[in-house]
């Protein structure tokens, strides 16, 4: 089908077919989990084809699957561990920080499937998981003597890959942290970041959700 013409305001089946694009790439690890939710976003709001084409330019082309391992395990012992850059992620994948600092950066992960399961352990030591904020991702677990906290807001664009976290504390930490697009800087800059975003718009109050 001929793309619309630049200046003709285009229909909802036109962004649906361009986001359904961007899904298709998504699963083929040409884009991110951050790359896709922003041009998700593109997609959707666009009004012309000029926006339109805007959202779905110049696409990676297909990773190298032999050259971007699918990361299973993420470790910290003893010391201070940063995993980030393109990974990608199965079905699950495991953190664990044993006396440790481990820094597990999502954003420019691309996740096969429509989902992937992150089991974070925290035994003494401490977890700090960043992903998008437009992503749809699920934290929930059990802390003995520490904390799973979550941080920033979420606003998940539709049809994002689903990253469900689930935390086990032993006098540890796990914090996760939702960084708005293009956020750059060291990780303290980023958690202040978000920590200052969240105070100045704070999220919905949830009567079954204790304050992190």
């Amino acid at each position: 089908m001929d793309p619309p013409l630049p200046d003709v305001r285009v229909s909802d089946a036109e962004r649906e077919r361009a986001a359904a694009g961007l899904r298709e790439a998504r699963a083929k690890g040409r884009l991110t989990l951050e790359e896709f939710s922003e041009r998700l976003d593109e997609a959707y709001a666009a009004k012309t084809g000029t926006d339109l084409e805007r959202a779905r330019r110049q696409l990676p082309a297909p990773a190298m699957r032999s050259r971007r391992r699918a990361h299973r395990f993420a470790l910290a012992v003893l010391g201070h561990t940063v995993r980030r850059g393109s990974l990608r992620l199965r079905r699950f994948a495991v953190a664990l920080s044993l006396l440790g600092d481990l820094d597990l950066d999502l954003r420019d992960a691309s996740v096969e499937h429509e989902g992937s399961t992150v089991l974070c352990f925290a035994l003494f030591g401490n977890v700090d998981i960043y992903v998008p904020e437009a992503v749809d991702v699920e934290a929930s677990g059990v802390t003995l003597g520490g904390h799973c906290r979550d941080w920033g807001r979420q606003s998940a664009a539709a049809g994002s890959p689903r990253v469900r976290v689930r935390v086990f504390t032993l006098f540890g930490t796990a914090d996760l942290w939702r960084v708005p697009a293009g956020r750059g800087g060291t990780y303290g800059e980023l958690i202040e970041g978000v920590k200052r975003r969240q105070r100045e718009f704070p999220p919905p109050v949830d009567p079954q959700r204790p304050e992190p």
